[in-house]
């Protein structure tokens, strides 16, 4: 990039950094700093962990299934950075003031044991399997900063971190996760509401791409592509497995894995 490239990117990731902690939306950044294109998109959102003063502390996967990707007109999926700060323990209140999207995603998670630095080749997802930890029930609260965010357009949304905002990190699931066929694991996901209502939903590890494996792997490749390390430590969050859960000031949510756990949030009752 040049050096006009990096103040155009840099300049992008601090309006949207300012709107983020003001909890404004933009209609779309100005032409001067505004990203056309994908990798113009990503070189945005790589400065965020810089104007934020946070570190990134893993990925997550927006846009995973067709539904998803004609909802915000994107042509497939895209990767965001999980910022510090922006982590929550399981079962703890999750701040809803400024939220317009106003849902909860139940997701497969993994943590990685060792780095996968970027390389000519394209990863399998035998290497990159074996490059996990552990898999982990989480659950992920999205948001844009874009007022129209379903017609801000793919590069705009990437430079807006695709849609992060906050996320639960479940405990660690029991390693039979290996041996399962992940693509038929069964989520329920279920809201009680602020009034005393319940109901619930229910997913599947195929509505991520096919597999969460799978969008494990097309992550791990992306990063490989943009010259970034997914580092031993950081997290990868694969999208949501059933459609999401809408969710209200107050509401308390529960993501269902089976025999692979529960994760759960409160939200805040301030909306």
């Amino acid at each position: 990039m040049t050096p006009d490239d990096t103040a155009k990117a840099e300049e992008a990731a601090r309006l949207i950094w300012s709107h983020w902690q003001a909890r404004t939306t933009l209609d779309a950044l100005p032409v001067a700093c505004r990203p056309t294109t994908a990798a113009e998109g990503y070189a945005a959102q790589a400065q965020l962990p810089k104007v934020a003063g946070r570190r990134v502390w893993g990925w997550k996967i927006a846009a995973t299934s067709a539904v998803g990707q004609a909802h915000i007109q994107v042509s497939g999926p895209l990767a965001g950075r999980l910022l510090s700060g922006q982590v929550l323990e399981n079962g703890a209140e999750a701040p809803f003031a400024g939220n317009r999207m106003r849902v909860a995603e139940p997701e497969f998670a993994f943590r990685m044991a060792r780095d996968l630095p970027p390389r000519d080749t394209a990863y399998t997802q035998e290497e990159v399997l074996a490059a996990v930890a552990s898999l982990h029930p989480s659950l992920e609260m999205p948001d844009s900063r874009f007022e129209h965010f379903a017609g801000a357009g793919e590069a705009q949304l990437i430079a807006d971190n695709a849609c992060t905002r906050h996320f639960i990190f479940g405990p660690a699931a029991p390693d039979l996760w290996r041996d399962l066929d992940l693509r038929g694991h069964a989520v329920q996901g279920h809201v009680r509401t602020a009034a005393g209502r319940r109901w619930s939903r229910d997913g599947r590890g195929d509505a991520v791409l096919g597999d969460p494996r799978f969008a494990l792997t097309w992550l791990v490749n992306r990063l490989s592509s943009l010259g970034v390390t997914l580092a031993a430590g950081q997290a990868v969050t694969t999208g949501t497995c059933m459609p999401p859960l809408e969710i209200e000031a107050g509401d308390a949510v529960v993501a269902d894995f089976g025999a692979l756990g529960q994760v759960s949030l409160r939200v805040s009752p301030t909306a």
